[in-house]
């Protein structure tokens, strides 16, 4: 489980680039590189780190879900994930 900071830190950056998105298109088609560096660093896309959902866990993000491998495979084994079962062969 992630840190509650970790998680707020991320929800923070999340509103910044959303609040900064048509900002920054409009600069960088402008070619306005100084009034880039101006706003602030947290308003960059590339900043962002995908996160679990559930638990903030930073590695083995599954994107497709939204939550990490781990919580993914808890969750299919329980059988709540639809459409998800344990491959036999």
């Amino acid at each position: 489980m992630a840190k509650e900071s970790m998680k707020a830190r991320e929800r923070k950056r999340a509103k910044l680039v959303a609040k900064y998105a048509a900002k920054r298109e409009a600069l960088k088609a402008a070619g306005d590189y100084e009034g880039l560096q101006k706003l602030p660093k947290n308003a960059s896309p590339v900043r962002m780190r995908n996160r679990c959902k559930l638990t903030g866990r930073p590695r083995g993000y599954m994107r497709t879900f939204g939550i990490s491998r781990v919580t993914f495979r808890e969750m299919a084994n329980k059988g709540l994930i639809p459409g998800v079962t344990k491959a036999s062969w």
